[in-house]
């Protein structure tokens, strides 16, 4: 990863240091972005689990049903709204992970497997 400069108005830098209380901005923002990304996983595993309630299985095993058998009710709206709504929030999830698991973004010991385990005991507890 290389380093970039970036500029933030004075108003944004104050607001990163009030939100977070660390006065270090690359650190402070890294925070930021950290509990932004905790709570869109979480949005999104709200998403994800009524689908997987719904169809009893995960969407790579429904899409695995999806693309194998050729039954009559993979044609109707519903399933077809299920499958590209469900298939929408499985790939967010999948490209928010990807994305923090290539970059380490980590401001504190915690490591991403950490991280992860941390916000799946989130899901289970909800």
């Amino acid at each position: 990863m290389s380093d970039k400069t970036m500029i933030l108005p004075k108003e944004t830098a104050q607001a990163l240091v009030d939100l977070t209380g660390e006065v270090r901005l690359d650190a402070a923002l890294t925070m930021v972005i950290r509990d932004y990304a905790r709570q869109k996983l979480a949005e999104l595993e709200a998403g994800l689990r009524p689908f997987e309630n719904k169809y009893g299985m995960s969407f790579e095993a429904y899409r695995h049903h999806w693309k194998t058998e050729d039954r009559p009710e993979h044609y109707s709206f519903e399933a077809e709204d299920d499958y590209l709504v469900w298939e929408g929030l499985f790939t967010r999830r999948k490209r928010l992970v990807g994305s923090f698991a290539e970059q380490h973004v980590n401001c504190s010991p915690m490591t991403f497997s950490e991280f992860l385990q941390e916000v799946e005991a989130q899901f289970r507890t909800s």
